[in-house]
């Protein structure tokens, strides 16, 4: 956490969220969550307690990126579901009272892991953390998007086809640079789509464990996080963007788990991971399940190249980082070549 009041006016945040907020009162003390690298998240303590903001960030921004909006949407829908989500208070779309729209939700008390390799727990309960992600991770994919209000919360047609044009286009709008493992792997995915099997759900589009919260004693997930890459898509793409970020190499960036010996940690094999997921879902099983796990490495290297970029433009929310993570996108590159290769 960082001292964020220099980047938010705090006196006239705090007067709009006393009279757009019920209960809330001042005075308002900001800190800077300073993990994430996309839209810039603060830790609120009023008076009335504590709460969570998060705005786009300042700056050019490319089109449809940091859509706040859908964030507070799909939160605010999901409500009462069996997807945990923190409470939603208020949307501001009036970017003249700290310089951007924003969102303000509860603060929910939890622990959350940037490695899973979950050093700091037991292995019952490591085990019991994979088993809760499994479940959430279905639950998302089960909801009732016509019940929940979400029927159009994304454009019909066949998902990959409108992702890969849509990633393609953010990558070149972004590029500092020519990356010839990532001009094969966008070729291939063009040429290899799967043909539309009918399967539409919503997707929270980063679904990995440092974007959850878990319980404080045990293996609940109390609160998903993250939304902005939320729509309605093929749900094999975030399991396979799960998987794809367990082949990363274990560490504070990498946060994978390649060459971890899983079973006496007591997690579970990519194999059983997807096993699992399958039967909650009710599914025989996923073939060619490695032109998802090569989408899933593109379009991470998608986004870290524009994490990048505004880290050399200086709008990103940590430029040091953004810069040692952008330049990791030859390996997401090569990875969704050997993922390819599998197919």
């Amino acid at each position: 956490m960082s001292d964020g009041s220099a980047e938010l006016d705090v006196n006239t945040l705090t007067d709009w969220l006393e009279h757009n907020v019920l209960g809330f009162s001042g005075p308002v003390r900001a800190e800077k969550f300073n993990r994430g690298q996309s839209n810039p998240t603060y830790l609120l303590k009023a008076s009335s307690g504590d709460y969570v903001l998060r705005r786009k960030p300042p700056g050019v921004l490319l089109k449809s990126a940091h859509a706040v909006d859908r964030e507070f949407r799909v939160q605010k829908a999901l409500a009462g579901s069996d997807v945990p989500v923190a409470c939603m208070h208020v949307l501001c779309e009036d970017e003249t009272i700290i310089g951007s729209s924003f969102y303000l939700m509860e603060f929910v008390s939890g622990r959350n892991f940037d490695d899973p390799r979950l050093f700091d727990v037991g292995q019952k309960i490591r085990s019991g953390i994979y088993n809760e992600m499994n479940r959430v991770l279905a639950a998302i994919h089960s909801i009732d998007l016509e019940a929940r209000g979400l029927s159009d919360f994304g454009p019909s047609g066949n998902y990959y086809r409108r992702q890969i044009d849509r990633w393609t286009k953010q990558y070149r709008a972004s590029e500092t640079g020519t990356i010839p493992a990532m001009n094969e792997l966008i070729d291939w995915l063009d040429k290899n789509i799967p043909a539309d099997d009918g399967k539409r759900t919503l997707v929270h589009g980063d679904f990995r464990i440092d974007n959850l919260l878990f319980a404080k004693d045990g293996p609940q997930c109390v609160a998903v996080l993250d939304w902005e890459l939320s729509t309605i898509g093929h749900p094999y793409a975030d399991l396979a963007a799960l998987i794809m970020q367990w082949q990363r190499p274990p560490g504070e960036e990498g946060r994978g788990l390649a060459g971890v010996n899983r079973a006496q940690l007591g997690l579970p094999e990519d194999q059983d991971f997807i096993d699992a997921y399958c039967a909650r879902m009710g599914l025989p099983g996923i073939a060619d399940f490695g032109f998802y796990l090569a989408f899933g490495f593109f379009r991470m290297g998608a986004i870290l190249q524009g994490v990048k970029k505004r880290a050399l433009d200086g709008n990103a929310s940590n430029p040091e980082l953004g810069l040692r993570l952008g330049a990791s996108v030859p390996e997401y590159a090569s990875g969704g070549l050997e993922a390819a290769r599998t197919v």
